[in-house]
């Protein structure tokens, strides 16, 4: 029968034996160096854990979880005791030092230095407003003949726009002829205010041709010849080009509609949009440049003449007006053109990166590295905002302080957790203080109440005392 046994389960049973102590005895020894702890530091390791004293219990995987006592987590975890010596205090946090390289966490000091900047921004070129001109007629009638027929074109001062024909005019001019004659037959009579009649009675004639727009050169020429002429003709009263057209040859034509429309825009501006948060850095006669999309090459140089006192409500931005000589008609309105305003500087002011800078909208926050790896938040408060990602800190900060440019985010997710349990914790003592009240309310009202009805016999009072 043993013959026929396995060799391989011979084994397996040997095994079991030596391990059951059936065997001989093996002695397991480790001579590698550190494992065996002398009798003096275990003591003084477990006289160490004996001092420190637990201030609460926490879940490995949930620090909001928190008990007075050992126990379970929601998961089914041991909790994990939380020394007093490293429970957090408020929002300041402690990290040891191998931590804050894995984080990536980098300081920069908080430093006074001038701050640079210019603005870039786009502008339109526009009309200069007070060179634009409108021409309209003071009569009515119908037009003969249009001499400038075509919008953009360019006209002279004293060129003649159009031709009209006007029944009002025609009368005008005869009255004025009557009234030469009659002045020159009462000029010489014995009787001064007849003379003086003739005479005031052509000045009137003549003025209403002028309220017309009938020159003096034409009135001139009426006088000369005598001939009632039936057309009249307008002329450009600047120079310009004819930004708009509203009327055409054969055209009837009312007193006071407007026919042409002239600007002159040898001189034009250029109006820059410029959000608001920029208006500190602008004032009237800071110097400007000013680029061509489609010629980057060439610049023109100019200054702010004028800001304008209001904000675009669509847009949110005030204009600049900038103004520029337009040799050639070289800026031509409407046009978009690029604007560099002159860099502006605030010197000898506290500047620290705006990567540093944990802006909620309502309030500005930075974490200071303090000594011994802790870091503070603190809250400051910005100014401007200027070049290569600088801002302004106005009050919060010293100069040399160590702000925190990377890893921010981290240290305020950890800062708002520890004090969130801070106030769970400064809750739960106040829950218990009040109920210890409460209850020694309760009891002193029951010892109260126990006076009211006691049973016992109360003592007799002597009538003999009383009197």
């Amino acid at each position: 029968m043993i013959r026929n046994l396995n060799p391989l389960l011979i084994v397996t049973l040997t095994l079991v034996l030596l391990l059951a102590g059936m065997g001989p005895s093996i002695e397991w020894s480790d001579s590698r160096p550190g494992l065996t702890l002398d009798s003096g530091m275990t003591s003084a390791l477990a006289a160490e854990t004996k001092e420190r004293k637990i201030k609460y219990w926490v879940a490995p995987m949930d620090p909001t979880y928190i008990r007075h006592e050992p126990g379970k987590s929601p998961m089914g975890m041991d909790l994990v005791p939380v020394y007093e010596d490293e429970a957090p205090s408020g929002s300041t946090i402690k990290i040891d030092p191998v931590t804050i390289q894995n984080m990536g966490i980098k300081t920069v000091p908080a430093q006074t230095e001038t701050l640079v900047k210019e603005l870039r921004t786009v502008g339109i070129v526009t009309y200069k407003e007070p060179q634009q001109y409108s021409v309209n007629s003071k009569i009515s009638g119908w037009v003969e003949r249009l001499y400038v027929n075509e919008t953009g074109g360019s006209v002279k001062k004293g060129q003649p726009l159009l031709e009209i024909y006007s029944p009002d005019l025609v009368s005008a001019q005869q009255e004025y002829l009557l009234a030469l004659r009659n002045q020159a037959a009462l000029k010489d009579s014995r009787f001064a205010e007849i003379a003086q009649g003739g005479q005031s009675l052509l000045e009137a004639s003549a003025r209403r041709l002028k309220y017309w727009d009938i020159s003096d050169r034409q009135i001139e020429e009426l006088r000369k010849t005598g001939k009632v002429r039936k057309n009249l003709v307008l002329y450009a009263p600047y120079n310009g080009i004819v930004t708009m057209k509203m009327v055409n040859e054969g055209m009837f034509i009312k007193a006071g509609m407007e026919l042409f429309k002239i600007s002159d825009i040898s001189t034009i501006w250029i109006d820059a949009d410029v959000y608001e948060y920029e208006l500190p850095w602008l004032k009237a006669g800071q110097k400007a440049r000013v680029e061509f999309p489609y010629a980057p090459q060439e610049t023109l140089e100019g200054k702010i003449s004028f800001i304008y006192p209001y904000v675009e409500s669509k847009t949110r931005t005030t204009k600049v007006r900038l103004e520029f000589t337009n040799p050639g008609y070289k800026l031509k309105p409407d046009m978009y053109v690029n604007v560099h305003l002159q860099e502006q500087q605030l010197e000898n002011t506290l500047v620290i990166p705006n990567n540093a800078i944990l802006d909620s909208g309502d309030k500005q926050t930075v974490f200071v590295a303090l000594d011994g790896g802790k870091f503070e938040p603190r809250r400051i408060k910005v100014g401007l905002r200027g070049e290569n990602g600088k801002t302004q800190i106005l009050s919060g900060l010293n100069a040399g302080d160590q702000v925190v440019v990377d890893g921010e985010f981290l240290l305020d997710s950890e800062s708002q957790l520890q004090e969130t349990i801070q106030k769970m914790l400064d809750a739960g003592k106040a829950e218990e203080s009040s109920s210890m009240q409460m209850d020694g309310g309760a009891k002193a009202q029951n010892e109260n109440m126990n006076d009211l009805f006691d049973d016992k016999p109360k003592k007799k009072e002597n009538l003999n005392d009383l009197f």
